[in-house]
């Protein structure tokens, strides 16, 4: 983590990816997040992946270094306090995040009551406030009828990563600054609402696939191809799977010269009268043509002599590994480099976990921090931001409204 906006205080009540994603992105540039659990946690307290003790290895993972505190939100109580924690003063906090509705006690409106210059960013499913997650948006896009063999039965293909919620995490991070920026320059706070489906659609739409449908109609499948350049799995001849790609001129040359492949293709560019050396267009146009040629040339080599061919001409490739192959065999995913420190878990796993995924040239990094098991913060938020006396906090322990 880096010290860059250490003087920021953000409040969080979320759960799942896009809201703690957005926060943990700030405190790993020095924020500080306090985090407003209910008792027990929230409906992400224990989802998968978890440990053998069925402790959330997610959940740790998304809430590093932050502070939490328990509130009974149940509670009409334990719900003022909330409100109060949210929205104390300070030139430097009031920011809010949360994917709770927007028709709630945590509702932009009721807390400007007590803190007029606040900025709320709201995680959101749909626009009009419809619940969504991340596969059910991606099944509203037609991604999954995107993706699949061409020859398959037609079926939808759900992936597995869910890059709505962490693009909407990092979006409504990217919003949170703008808008602490604005109020820096205007004294005034405001709402930011951020849909998992508005980032989903404008993506198509900043990608040109919201053009190609208006004028050409649905995308077809092309299985493991890449779409529009040239680009595929293929298979070597001691049974590894490498994916290759060449979108540039150079890429391409860079293949064709460590496959010795450069006579065969121009020899297939006369037979079809076209130049695949400057257009990654024409190269998928006529993959059906290409791909035989490639399958062939890496089919009769193996993985050795492919790399060393690749890296000798600077060919852009990996070879398909799974996890836990990548984090013993790359070492640019290695634990032990400057991205990860080993930290000691809630769960009580020792493991590394990765602090901020960019490099400020010149900027001390910081180690990483555990995620607090819930309500280790509890008493120092009290003190520090409610300015509660002992006796205070106590008497909200014994009523049950915090733990």
């Amino acid at each position: 983590m880096y010290q860059l906006i250490n003087d920021l205080r953000i409040v969080e009540c979320a759960s799942f990816i896009a809201g703690p994603s957005c926060t943990l992105h700030l405190q790993q540039l020095g924020a500080e997040v306090i985090r407003i659990d209910p008792i027990g946690g929230g409906p992400d307290f224990h989802r998968w992946p978890v440990s053998d003790e069925h402790h959330s290895f997610y959940w740790e993972g998304l809430n590093k270094g932050k502070r939490s505190i328990q509130i009974d939100l149940a509670d009409p109580e334990g719900r003022a306090l909330a409100q109060a924690i949210i929205t104390a003063p300070g030139t430097n906090s009031g920011i809010f995040v949360t994917n709770f509705p927007r028709r709630s006690f945590l509702s932009h409106e009721s807390l400007c009551e007590k803190r007029s210059d606040l900025i709320t960013v709201r995680i959101a499913g749909w626009s009009d406030g419809e619940p969504a997650v991340d596969y059910t948006v991606n099944a509203a896009t037609g991604i999954p009828y995107m993706t699949g063999e061409e020859s398959g039965s037609g079926d939808p293909v759900n992936h597995v990563l869910p890059a709505w919620d962490l693009m909407t995490g990092a979006y409504a991070a990217f919003a949170v600054l703008a808008a602490e920026r604005s109020r820096r320059s205007t004294n005034q706070g405001g709402e930011v609402i951020v849909p998992l489906s508005d980032v989903a659609i404008a993506s198509l739409g900043h990608l040109g696939q919201i053009a190609e449908v208006l004028t050409q109609g649905d995308r077809p499948r092309s299985g493991n191809a890449l779409f529009g350049a040239f680009g595929r799995d293929f298979v070597t001849n001691d049974g590894n799977r490498v994916m290759v790609v060449a979108i540039t001129a150079r890429q391409w040359s860079a293949l064709l010269n460590s496959l010795a492949l450069s006579e065969q293709i121009a020899t297939l560019e006369k037979t079809l009268d076209v130049s695949f050396a400057f257009d990654e267009g024409v190269r998928f146009r006529f993959r059906d043509r290409l791909f035989p040629l490639f399958e062939r040339a890496i089919a009769s080599r193996t993985l050795d002599e492919i790399s060393k061919r690749f890296r000798a001409e600077g060919v852009c490739w990996s070879v398909y590994r799974t996890l836990k192959d990548a984090l013993a065999s790359e070492p640019r995913f290695s634990l032990q480099g400057p991205l990860f420190g080993e930290l000691e878990h809630p769960s009580g796993h020792r493991y590394p976990a990765p602090g901020s995924a960019a490099t400020f040239i010149g900027r001390e990094r910081l180690a990483p921090h555990a995620a607090p098991l819930l309500g280790t913060n509890t008493d120092e938020i009290l003190g520090e931001v409610m300015h509660l006396s002992p006796s205070e906090i106590g008497k909200l322990h014994d009523r049950g409204i915090v733990k």
